[in-house]
């Protein structure tokens, strides 16, 4: 019996031995096999020297070239409104009519007051003329007249102020009345804005006011329509300087004759120097932000060795970047031209990593890009 357990265990061992020693032949077998070469595939761009315009850049706002809030003169009770909110209207166009009977009760019988004084006074100089009446009735009369006349006059300027007419061409805004409302005098009615041409406002720092002259193109941007750029020239620069900024406020005018510049608007603004200098340049996404600086992936040849065939690594560098435009940002030093960097799927390497070149589906870079670019 003893030897039949015996004869079993030793069964046992062999079979483990050999179920060890074929696991370990395996195992040997795959770590003498080449293991494969992890890549990575990403997008590229080559970075390029290119003249670049030099541009003065700042944050400024849209207004009006003309623009007023209308408000009454004269208190009054508002008889007609003839305009629409937020319409067009022309350079005297009727907007609010106010009530005016008693002043015209007023002015008629002025007026009556005017017609006798005037025949008085024609009678009178008749009478001067022929020596029946002295010179000081004649002058009474006289006075009389212009008196009466003036009253006249009094009344209707008043009804003149309670017709209110357009000063200029624009759009009217949100009409603020209603029919039939008493208005106080100083009362805001609505809203008139200038909308082509129109003004966009910033300010420049000291150091930059000897390159500034009136006629330089002027390129404005806005969140609003992120796709679109509105051209405009400088037209004026202010005379002093903001003596606690140290900065000058300048005033560029904007054609915007499809009126998509509102006033009150936040802009970017380009001023367009006469100068060109050579830059650098690579797509914005090609660089990787952090607290210590901005690097780039550098894409170099690897040639073939021991350790395998030959294809693309990368290497991470550090760069200084300057201004940027658009998709593009110009570099100041860590590239030279004509080195490759990756532009997509950085954020996935290291240092040495082999990769993979697929540019297909990257959209182009632009130096005024716009959404259809993608």
């Amino acid at each position: 019996m003893k030897g039949k357990i015996f004869l079993a265990v030793i069964i046992v061992i062999a079979i483990i031995a050999g179920l060890v020693g074929i696991k370990v032949l395996q195992i040997r077998t795959m770590m003498a096999q080449p293991r494969p070469v992890q890549m990575e595939t990403i997008a590229s761009a080559v970075a390029t020297e290119q003249p670049w315009q030099i541009t003065l850049t700042a944050i400024g706002s849209v207004t009006p070239v003309q623009g007023v809030t209308l408000a009454t003169e004269l208190a009054g009770v508002v008889k007609e409104i003839a305009f629409t909110s937020g319409a067009n209207v022309t350079k005297g166009d009727l907007l609010v009519r106010f009530d005016t009977n008693w002043e015209e009760a007023q002015l008629r019988a002025a007026e009556a007051q005017v017609d006798l004084a005037r025949l008085t006074a024609e009678r009178v100089r008749k009478l001067a003329a022929d020596k029946t009446l002295s010179q000081a009735e004649l002058d009474t009369a006289e006075a009389t007249l212009k008196e009466n006349q003036a009253k006249a006059d009094t009344i209707s300027a008043s009804i003149a102020k309670k017709i209110i007419r357009a000063p200029f061409s624009g759009q009217a805004g949100i009409r603020m009345v209603n029919l039939g409302e008493f208005l106080e005098a100083g009362k805001p009615i609505v809203s008139l804005q200038s909308l082509t041409p129109i003004y966009a406002d910033f300010s420049l720092p000291q150091q930059e006011l000897a390159q500034l002259k009136p006629g330089l193109a002027v390129q404005v941007t806005t969140d609003t329509f992120p796709d679109k750029f509105f051209s405009g020239i400088l037209t004026a620069i202010n005379p002093e300087l903001d003596a606690t900024t140290r900065s000058v406020r300048v005033q560029a005018t904007i054609p915007n004759a499809d009126q998509l510049l509102r006033a009150g608007m936040f802009v970017r603004v380009e001023v367009m120097l006469p100068v060109t200098t050579p830059a650098l340049v690579i797509p914005v996404t090609s660089i990787l932000s952090a607290p210590f600086g901005d690097s780039v992936f550098v894409i170099d040849q690897k040639p073939a060795d021991t350790n395998g065939p030959a294809g693309l690594v990368v290497r991470q560098q550090f760069i200084r970047t300057g201004r940027v435009r658009g998709d593009f940002v110009s570099v100041e030093s860590g590239l030279k031209p004509g080195e490759k960097v990756v532009s997509a799927g950085q954020f996935k390497l290291r240092n040495g990593m082999s990769v993979q070149e697929n540019n297909e589906m990257t959209p182009k870079a632009s130096e005024q890009p716009k959404p259809s670019d993608g």
